[in-house]
């Protein structure tokens, strides 16, 4: 209970550095550690690199140097556009609401709006140095935790070209545990290439850049699996290409005013929805389903708008309802129009659409028996230990800006000796237990009526509740509980190749986890310390002295349940399972679980390397 003192010495007014440093989330997103895309350790970046974006939208500057020590996460960037008004550099990056784009003047159509962005990155940086260059003169500034050291302005002993340069580490005491991943920087580079076509992003000396725009993104994304050539609409404010492939789901990649919204928002349900009309309208004779005209389909959308409004301040979200309906209409009338500009490559994409139909029809039949079968032998799942709380996808907690049961998570674990230590060690509030009958099904080159006729995969396809739609999920993270043995990684790979294959989103998304386990126990009559790794156990040896036990550990079964309790606690070590975004997923996965035995031997043998020390 709380103490019963509140008075007016309670009520705190915070400066805004201060308020930012003390609470980041609201400013750049989820602290993260850096292994997902959307961790701030990255928003800090798309944060001054939007600035620079913007003014190659209004036509200034066609390339930004790009420099990341990924080692300690300092970042430099510098664009060639007019550069920031000389008078008002310090302000621009320090004082919170200042910026020149809230009308329309200078930026028609910016990604950066409400004067917020560098201020953030400024006051979670350990050090930030802005310098603008203006026609001969120049304006620049040293902060350190956001926090003004020094500021000079002046003529410029060598000339340099218009523009601004800034560089900034990221404050470790506030960003704690981070490390920035070369694969994330990448792809968001070629992202901003994608949607701006004719810039050049120079990333460490590595030139990116795009002649084609989203026309090189869809050839990137979908490579050689393309079923027909993907049209192309573009307008003044509209972009859209997309075409058909035969893997399972849906991609999509939207943009708002030159940047990746990856949560998608409103232009990208007015593309579903105009896409849906527009086939629909092409021959009155035939009637599509949405989800069979969608399965399959690889697509970006991409609109300049003045003013959008985005779902908070990290801008991944755009929630413009208002403009979804005209939205629409203008982009049902343009895909219908380019329908039948291409008629061969139309009839292609509606054959594909038809085979989706017929698939769905025998999938449903199956699903039926499936059902019955499941019904028959029991009203509930058999090898669930359920939590109380769920993931609701569709409700926003008002404290915390994330969706409600967040933070509730569903572990798969292997037989019912790891599951019972996990049953009896977690937290039944917002930890659930789904067993695992040892090694499951290899799904590599399987079709997904797979998911109905087998058992267990049936079985984990109702538990997570997405049978329908993955916006059902019920449950914030998807936990693999294995042995740290060769039978244990083993069902890691059996478990990914499932959830690549049938529900890569979730793997986009940042759902699923490796629940990382000791692997050694160090201890003397005086202490213990439980280590993840030969380092950590090797550091516990010198901590205990000579003579001390040293456990190994193989099965999760081996730990008792108040051990256990630790490890899936609040400091629980989780690896996220990832995708690298150049990566060809079917060919990967067919060659690692595919039936091609003696390549993998001739792979393992050429590759495997052994130091003298392991043995």
């Amino acid at each position: 209970m709380a103490k019963n003192d509140y008075g007016a010495d309670s009520i705190k007014t915070l400066d805004p550095v201060t308020h930012i440093r003390m609470r980041p989330g609201m400013y750049v997103g989820e602290p993260g550690t850096g292994a997902m895309y959307h961790d701030c350790i990255y928003i800090l970046m798309k944060e001054v690199i939007d600035n620079a974006i913007d003014e190659f939208g209004q036509g200034y500057g066609k390339k930004i140097d790009v420099k990341v020590d990924y080692g300690t996460g300092e970042v430099s960037v510098r664009d060639y556009g007019r550069g920031i008004p000389l008078e008002k550099v310090v302000d621009c990056v320090s004082q919170m609401n200042t910026g020149g784009k809230y009308d329309n003047e200078n930026y028609q159509f910016s990604a950066g709006m409400n004067g917020v962005g560098t201020k953030a990155v400024n006051a979670l940086s350990e050090f930030f140095e802005v310098r603008s260059f203006r026609d001969g003169e120049f304006s620049e500034a040293f902060f350190r935790e956001g926090r003004i050291q020094s500021k000079k302005r002046g003529v410029q002993k060598t000339r340099e070209p218009n523009g601004t340069f800034i560089r900034y580490k990221p404050d470790a005491k506030v960003l704690k545990n981070f490390k920035v991943r070369e694969e994330h920087v990448l792809r968001r580079m070629k992202m901003y290439c994608y949607v701006n076509a004719g810039l050049t992003i120079n990333l460490n000396g590595q030139a990116i850049c795009s002649e084609r725009g989203l026309a090189d993104l869809i050839s990137d994304e979908a490579q050689f699996e393309k079923l027909y050539a993907p049209f192309h609409i573009k307008t003044k404010t509209i972009e859209i290409i997309f075409t058909h492939t035969n893997r399972f789901g849906e991609e999509y990649h939207s943009f708002v005013n030159g940047q990746y919204t990856t949560d998608g928002g409103t232009h990208l349900t007015a593309f579903k929805e105009a896409l849906t009309k527009a086939l629909n309208d092409y021959d009155s004779k035939k009637r599509f389903d949405g989800d069979d005209i969608r399965d399959g389909l690889i697509g970006a959308v991409s609109v300049r708008i003045m003013n959008p409004v985005f779902e908070g301040q990290t801008k991944i979200k755009l929630v413009m309802n208002d403009i979804r309906a005209d939205l629409a209409a203008e982009m049902k009338k343009a895909i219908e129009a380019e329908l039948h500009r291409s008629p061969s490559e139309t009839d292609k994409l509606i054959a594909k659409i038809e085979e989706t139909g017929k698939i769905r029809s025998q999938l449903n039949t199956i699903k039926k028996q499936a059902r019955e079968r499941s019904q028959a032998v029991s009203v509930r799942v058999p090898q669930l230990k359920d939590c109380k709380n769920h993931l609701k996808l569709d409700k926003i907690d008002k404290k915390t800006g994330k969706p409600e049961g967040d933070g509730t998570m569903i572990f798969l674990t292997e037989g019912k000796s790891a599951g019972g230590t996990l049953g009896n060690a977690r937290d039944a509030m917002n930890q659930a237990v789904f067993f695992l009958r040892g090694k499951c099904l290899n799904t590599c080159g399987l079709n997904k009526d797979v998911l109905y006729k087998n058992e267990e995969f049936f079985n984990l396809i109702k538990t997570l509740d997405i049978e329908d739609t993955i916006e059902h999920l019920r449950y914030g993270k998807i936990i693999f509980a294995t042995d740290a043995d060769v039978d244990g990684l083993h069902i890691r790979m059996l478990l990914t190749t499932f959830f690549m294959r049938f529900y890569r989103q979730l793997v986009s998304d940042g759902r699923v986890y490796i629940l990382e386990t000791p692997l050694f126990r160090v201890r003397n009559k005086k202490e213990q310390h439980y280590c993840f790794s030969d380092a950590e156990r090797e550091e516990a040896i010198k901590k205990c002295g000579k003579g001390c036990e040293i456990t190994r550990f193989k099965g999760l079964g081996e730990l008792n349940a108040k051990e256990f309790k630790d490890f899936i606690g609040p400091e629980m070590r989780l690896t996220p399972v990832t995708c690298a975004d150049d990566t060809d997923v079917e060919k990967t996965i067919k060659f690692y679980m595919g039936a091609n035995t003696p390549e993998r031997k001739d792979y393992i043998m050429d590759s495997l390397v052994c130091d003298a020390t392991d043995f």
